[in-house]
């Protein structure tokens, strides 16, 4: 089997040693129910308020404004549905054409139940204005939601500015930073944010656990019922081991954010030079914004290939890369996130995004860029 390179750590990312380690004694030797009375019990209850209390130091919040969630779908699920649910029935809601699914389909949904959506478009960078925002909302509206970093092209958005604008006039706003977490600083208490929602699994710990921040005294109307886990907000015995390897995961990001940055821009803009060396400038379109952006996502099109068929390629040579969000993997559907963005159907229907982590070298992404411009050539040659 040819070595394999993975540029899809968008999607996940490997978990770090140092986290399995952490979660390890959570499936062996403290492993009693959190609600349990007896001492089997309250060990496991003392780890997760340990656990939640270095999370909130490290997020800069109150350990009582967070609530562990099964994945980042379902803290954007709860996020709105949940708040929502807590306020009259109907009204305005306030959304971008470009979220993740988890968010589109979630306001999708609520049109079915007789809410109003304004879906905003992003411009050719995948940027949203604060004044189309401001513009959209209205008398009736009860929630904004707009992502803090985009998953396709990587794309940040002016939230610290839509969120005091949204603020100002007494509206709720979630935001989705499932893949801005371990990318950029993050102190909730200085961000006019009410809800915020993140996932483990991009920033190396497990999959299967989540986070959802809610802002004191915002109110949050539970989706799973059952017991009285996490303040009555999210019933379910807690997966002490998931978050035993959240909370050793943001730490490790936390700790090392300035140079991980720093190490996967580099990445990122070595793959752009061996692509511009090898196949030429006029070969390639890079989507997203140059500069407002996450420093591992690099979005690419090439015109003339279909991304089902560069995937495909890519794959037979040991490459993992994607055509948009995981969470839509096995679709054929084209990028709702370019479309938003207004793109020529050429660069939509070619765009492939490669996504850095780690595990990534110099020299790895040297090989893969050379055998990305390869498989180009190759399938340009074929015309």
């Amino acid at each position: 089997m040819k070595d394999r390179i993975y540029l899809d750590h968008a999607a996940t990312t490997p978990v770090h040693p140092e986290v399995l380690a952490a979660m390890m004694p959570y499936f062996t030797q403290v492993y009693g129910n959190p609600s349990s009375i007896h001492s089997f019990g309250r060990e496991a209850r003392v780890a997760v308020n340990r656990f939640r209390d270095r999370i909130a130091e490290l997020l800069d919040c109150e350990p009582q404004e967070l609530v562990f969630t099964g994945s980042g779908s379902e803290s954007d699920n709860l996020a709105v549905l949940g708040a929502l649910q807590a306020m009259p029935a109907g009204g305005h809601l306030v959304t971008t054409s470009i979220e993740h699914h988890a968010v589109l389909n979630t306001f999708r949904h609520l049109e079915g139940r007789g809410y109003d959506v304004t879906y905003l478009p992003a411009d050719s960078y995948g940027r949203v204005d604060p004044a189309w925002v401001e513009a959209a909302l209205r008398p009736d509206t009860r929630l904004v939601s707009v992502m803090y970093a985009n998953n396709e092209v990587g794309t940040l958005q002016p939230v610290e500015t839509i969120g005091r604008i949204v603020r100002e006039r007494g509206i709720l706003f979630h935001c989705d930073a499932v893949q801005a977490l371990g990318s950029i600083p993050i102190r909730l208490s200085q961000f006019p944010v009410d809800l915020m929602s993140f996932s483990a699994h991009k920033i190396r710990g497990p999959k299967g656990i989540g986070l959802l921040y809610v802002r004191d005294k915002t109110a949050l109307y539970p989706l799973i019922h059952g017991g009285s886990q996490e303040r009555r907000r999210r019933a379910g015995t807690e997966n002490v081991p998931g978050i035993a390897g959240l909370a050793k995961a943001l730490e490790l990001a936390v700790g090392d954010l300035p140079e991980s940055a720093a190490r996967l821009n580099g990445l990122r803009s070595h793959l752009l030079d061996v692509l511009r060396s090898e196949l030429g400038e006029e070969a390639f379109v890079v989507n997203g914004h140059p500069t407002e952006r996450l420093p591992h996502i690099l979005n690419v099109s090439f015109p003339g290939i279909s991304a089902e068929t560069m995937l495909m390629n890519l794959d037979l040579e040991g490459i993992a890369a994607s055509a948009g969000s995981a969470c839509t993997a096995g679709s054929l559907e084209p990028s709702h996130v370019l479309r938003a963005m207004g793109l020529p159907e050429e660069r939509v229907q070619s765009a492939i995004r490669f996504s850095f982590g780690s595990d990534n070298v110099h020299d790895s992404v040297t090989i893969a860029g050379r055998k990305i411009a390869t498989i180009v050539k190759r399938l340009r040659n074929r015309k």
